[in-house]
């Protein structure tokens, strides 16, 4: 009988924690539309149709217009990237995202470092990797500026508990 009373002990435990599902769909938001109302030309119309999905919460229907548009500006696919990790978290993808932050990371670009380093606390976060998600969580919130310190701040809360 004792055995039985700590299995259900450990089950009652494990319910009342929060899941990786839950934390993650705490945490992670959209990247906000940042360039959805640009003029259209040719070169960039998959990436405003993408956009116009991505806004509408139709991740899944954004992801091909997205891939286009990486595949057919090179020197501005970082942006697709960006958009293409939030659809695939947003749509439960973690490890989808995460590639895509390795492609965006490839290309150098700076200008979104800040992002880069957040969403990969969130892809680690959502793909149960706890302990990695803490410590880039821990990097970000001790960084001093970061675009993201409060909500790594919180991260690392929730997950030292």
């Amino acid at each position: 009988m004792r055995r039985y009373s700590w299995l259900l002990l450990l089950l009652l435990l494990a319910a009342c924690s929060p899941s990786t599902g839950d934390r993650c769909k705490r945490f992670f938001e959209p990247y906000p539309d940042l360039v959805g109302d640009r003029p259209r030309t040719a070169r960039n119309a998959p990436l405003l149709d993408g956009m116009a999905q991505y806004r509408a919460g139709r991740y899944a229907e954004a992801i091909p217009d997205l891939q286009a548009y990486a595949e057919t500006d090179p020197e501005r696919r970082d942006v697709a990237y960006l958009y293409l990790t939030s659809c695939y978290l947003a749509l439960d993808k973690p490890f989808d995202a995460e590639l895509q932050l390795d492609y965006l990371k490839q290309h150098h670009q700076r200008n979104y470092r800040d992002e880069v380093e957040w969403y990969y606390a969130l892809c680690w976060l959502c793909s149960d990797q706890a302990d990695r998600a803490l410590a880039q969580a821990r990097r970000i919130a001790d960084s001093g500026r970061h675009t993201y310190a409060v909500q790594a701040a919180a991260l690392v809360k929730e997950l030292s508990r």
